[in-house]
């Protein structure tokens, strides 16, 4: 659990040295946690330019709050935090709604080699999938995010956004029906077009 201290994290000798000044150790966490943060903006804004922009922020933030991090506790929990909390206020200051993320229909496609016909059909299913997560509210979205792209449990989306797990499970839940609903609707709508079509 993220809330229990441990003694020895694998990044505590570099934040003790961040802390100090060393900006070498805000190289190595950089290099570490880059992937991760920036997998996670992109999952939730689907833009690469804002996600560059936003993992910047983020190791901005660890360089100038050094001192509030404990580096007897996990980073990523912190990361994931800052990640997600930088991007609901960009997503609040421009007022609109992104894309979300990948769907495992695109990991699913790149580890096989279907045929090409198959092969445009996953990518449109992934679209579907991307337009559906992308209509959810900015809430349940980024709990869809965070358990789907990034395998946390529902505890540890609680710590990381800092809300009681009835309300993880409540965003999840309902993100879960919406997109149930929105992509059940697209695939009748695809089977009338096609049937119009064949």
């Amino acid at each position: 659990m993220w809330r229990a201290i441990v003694e020895n994290t694998p990044d505590r000798a570099l934040i003790l040295k961040l802390q100090a000044g060393d900006l070498e150790a805000l190289g190595e966490l950089f290099e570490r946690h880059r992937h991760m943060v920036y997998r996670t903006a992109l999952a939730i804004t689907n833009d690469e330019d804002i996600a560059a922009d936003l993992l910047q922020d983020v190791f901005l933030r660890l360089y100038r709050f050094a001192c509030r991090v404990d580096p007897c506790r996990p980073l990523e929990p912190w990361l994931y935090r800052v990640t997600t909390n930088l991007t609901y206020t960009f997503m609040k200051r421009r007022k609109r709604w992104w894309q979300a993320i990948k769907d495992m229909a695109e990991i699913l496609a790149r580890e096989s080699k279907p045929s090409s016909e198959k092969l445009v059909e996953k990518e449109e299913e992934i679209l579907w999938v991307r337009k559906a997560i992308a209509s959810l509210p900015l809430s349940h979205r980024v709990v869809i995010v965070l358990y789907y792209v990034n395998n946390q449990s529902i505890q540890e989306i609680s710590q990381i956004l800092e809300i009681p797990l009835g309300t993880v499970k409540s965003r999840l839940y309902y993100g879960r029906q919406t997109l149930k609903k929105k992509l059940g609707m697209e695939k009748e709508l695809r089977q009338e077009v096609t049937y119009e079509f064949t």
